[in-house]
């Protein structure tokens, strides 16, 4: 693989015009496409396999023409103080807003709060639902812009009005924090290349990878139901490590450089042994995200396969447009331990990456050094500590979120708890029980039986009457819980349901089945669950046969995995802390904690996983060139530490910084993701791989290298160290032979 990428890097050198041409023409034609597309809504939901899902289906079957997947708004009515909602004026007030609404062409209907009963019990809250034809992705700005108009029409005559459902979903927002991440990412950059040509090369492929990624996405999304989450998360995995890969390739051509070699040649081989690095990392990072697919639920599939593209084109345009901008670039970017114009054009004192002697061991070097002297001490220390951090994890609730974890600033917000306010917590997820009767002999008999049972439930607030469809065989039965969406009470009231729902299938051969909104969260959550062990074992599995290709040993993928495990179960515990403990919440911007993403444990999984792989393989593949090219065990963990330390640590604080930009998002779930990679990242990097790693392959020696002998004969040899790019002057400059292990 070395001599292919050498080759591929040579070769963009050399035309770099013809690359540059065709990159810039790929961002070309996909911003055209993205400009010409319909703007991405929120991505269609729907979780194949759960009873919710059935329910959901079965309603569109026997219940033609009502929508059960359209969107839904609830209009909340407060009145002024000393007022009721069922004083004249007020009455009036309402009507008139209901009338309003129903004019809309998108809407199917609108219930009358003093018609539905839906006033609350001391007179001083009403709300009014809305049914549209179509779902929250799928509705016109201008049935958004009614509804809120009527709003204001209403508060004009006094009252406070507020608008809950998913009618007014919005694409989330990240806010100046994510450009304040990419200025860190920038300073890091410089600081660690002295010079703003070599800083803005990483920079720039990223941000041109990043745009042809996300303008594809775009372009894409009406047509493949790609949801406005899924763009944000190939921007911040995009970005992330299409800064890093070119951040590494870039190093390795100063190195080169250091060492005397033309341009031309330096490039080749940066491409050839960085490159293969970044290869391999790349190749970790797409299974991670694309083995989201075996969660089977489409909308994370979508969101995995779209950023693991993003990522395929980081890798590209690191490989072929990083030596094409190096060409341009000429005598801009200086070789290792050479300053330019910005910091000077002294030599660097403190041994900086690539040069050949160091005059003082650099700071990378020194930590190496210790850690092999005190291997024991500093491994106790790493694990311990990451221990404590995933402590909170073992309290660790999951939900999905609901319009209560809202900021407080958001209409939706005040709309949920003015309900809670006027009917009770649980009224804001209520849940709809489908009876499927087609198959009983009384299906009325059956219907009454259903409410009976659920009315004799704990936590059961309200029974609605059973509901009828227009052939009689199936009803639907409206049950308000006594509890918030999000709560356990909720979720054990919805397996409690389901459970007389089998004593009911016995006795009437009637089908009783749960769905609303907090009913298909509750079984979202339960297929992620049942779904992270599979996960874990193909992710894990694949990426550790993988790595046994790039290292050629048993105990280096195995230390690399139970690292892993140590990285994200200690981020997990910080996510707890923070988003359902409120521990630092302030800081954070977290208006409201709870249960934490259902989704974000499978998530973190897949993303840290292939983050902490991309560590692991830069950083271990300089120990393992310099062990195959002869130095001893201990030796090479410090020589690999000399050229790569400095390099990892600057690509991690990028990636932490890239990271923590979406940390300002609006949205609950972004702002989550955020927090949550960029906390894994320092843990993983910097005590993982910076401590942890170092410690174990000091204890390990040369048994850290060992490979059954069949396994070597039968393992393909991809050469990531560049063997086969060594001529005979560089054997002889450093007189040295392959080593083989036994």
């Amino acid at each position: 693989m070395a001599t292919f990428l050498y080759k591929i890097g040579r070769m963009s050198f050399r035309r770099r015009h013809f690359v540059a041409l065709i990159w810039v023409a790929l961002l070309t034609l996909a911003g055209a496409g993205a400009a010409g597309a319909p703007a991405a809504g929120n991505s269609s939901f729907s979780i194949p396999g759960t009873e919710a899902q059935k329910a959901f289906d079965l309603l569109e079957q026997r219940f033609p023409g009502t929508s059960a997947d359209g969107a839904t708004a609830r209009v909340v009515f407060k009145a002024p103080n000393g007022e009721k909602m069922t004083d004249p004026g007020n009455k009036a007030t309402v009507r008139e807003t209901v009338k309003e609404l129903s004019d809309g062409s998108e809407v199917v209907r609108v219930t009358d709060p003093y018609q539905a009963k839906a006033v609350s019990k001391d007179g001083t809250v009403a709300y009014a639902q809305v049914s549209y034809k179509v779902s929250g992705m799928e509705l016109e700005d201008s049935s958004r812009d009614a509804l809120e108009d009527s709003a204001r029409d209403a508060r004009k005559a006094g009252l406070t009005v507020e608008i809950g459902g998913d009618a007014l979903q919005t694409v989330p927002h990240t806010g100046t924090t994510e450009i304040i991440g990419i200025a860190v990412a920038a300073v890091v950059l410089v600081i660690t290349f002295g010079s703003l040509v070599a800083a803005g090369l990483p920079l720039l492929t990223a941000l041109i990878g990043v745009g042809i990624g996300v303008s594809t996405i775009t372009a894409l999304a009406s047509a493949l139901d790609l949801g406005s989450t899924t763009s944000t998360l190939a921007m911040m995995i995009g970005l992330a490590v299409g800064i890093d890969y070119a951040l590494f390739i870039v190093s390795r051509y100063r190195a080169e450089l250091a060492e005397g070699r033309d341009r031309e040649e330096a490039a080749g081989r940066a491409v050839g042994t960085a490159g293969s690095a970044v290869v391999f990392a790349g190749l970790t990072v797409v299974i991670a995200l694309v083995g989201l697919s075996v969660v089977n639920i489409p909308m994370l599939t979508k969101m995995g396969v779209a950023a693991a593209g993003t990522v395929a084109i980081a890798v590209l345009i690191a490989l072929t447009m990083i030596p094409a901008l190096l060409g341009y670039a000429g005598r801009r970017v200086k070789p290792a331990g050479e300053k330019g114009r910005l910091l000077g054009r002294a030599k660097n004192k403190d041994g900086q990456d690539g040069q050949a002697k160091p005059a003082k061991p650099n700071l990378g070097t020194r930590w190496a050094s210790f850690v092999v002297r005190r291997p024991v001490a500093v491994l106790l220390l790493g694990v311990i500590g990451l221990g404590a951090a995933a402590v909170p994890a073992a309290s660790l609730e999951l939900g999905l979120p609901d319009d209560g974890a809202q900021p407080t600033s958001t209409t939706q917000r005040r709309a949920y708890d003015l309900l809670s306010e006027g009917f009770g917590p649980g009224f804001n997820g209520p849940l709809m029980v489908v009876v499927d009767a087609k198959h009983s002999d009384d299906p009325k008999a059956a219907f009454t039986q259903v409410g009976d049972e659920i009315k004799g439930l704990k936590d059961v607030v309200t029974v609605t009457p059973p509901a009828p469809n227009k052939a009689g065989d199936t009803a639907t039965i409206t049950v308000i819980p006594d509890s918030k969406p999000s709560s356990v009470a909720t979720e054990d009231l919805v397996h409690s349901i389901r459970e007389k729902g089998a004593g009911i299938k016995a006795d009437s051969d009637a089908n009783v089945l749960v769905t609303g909104q907090t009913a298909m969260n509750i079984d979202v959550s339960e297929k992620l669950n049942d779904a992270l062990i599979p996960y874990l074992v193909l992710v894990v599995g694949l990426a550790f046969l993988l790595l046994i290709v790039v290292f050629r040993s048993i105990l280096v993928p195995l230390k690399a995995a139970l690292g892993f495990l140590l990285s994200v179960m200690a981020a997990l515990g910080a996510v707890v802390a923070v988003f359902q403990w409120g521990w630092l919440a302030n800081l954070m911007g977290v208006e409201q904690t709870g249960p934490v993403m259902s989704m974000m444990p499978i998530f973190m999984v897949g993303v840290v996983f292939g983050l902490a792989m991309d560590y692991e393989v830069f950083l271990v593949t300089r120990m393992r060139e310099a062990y195959v090219h002869g130095e001893k065990a201990g030796q090479a963990i410090v020589t690999g530490f000399r050229h790569g330390a400095r390099v990892v640590t600057a690509a991690a604080v990028i990636m932490m910084a890239v990271f923590a930009g979406f940390i300002g998002s609006s949205e609950s779930m972004v702002k989550m993701i955020g927090f949550g990679l960029a906390i894994a990242v320092f843990f993983d990097a910097f005590i993982v791989r910076m401590a942890i790693v170092p410690a174990v392959l000091a204890l390990l020696g040369r048994k850290a290298w060992w490979l059954p002998k069949w396994l070597d004969r039968a393992l393909p040899n991809v050469d990531v160290e560049g063997e086969g790019l060594r001529t005979d002057t560089d054997r002889g400059d450093q007189d040295r032979e392959l080593v083989h292990v036994p």
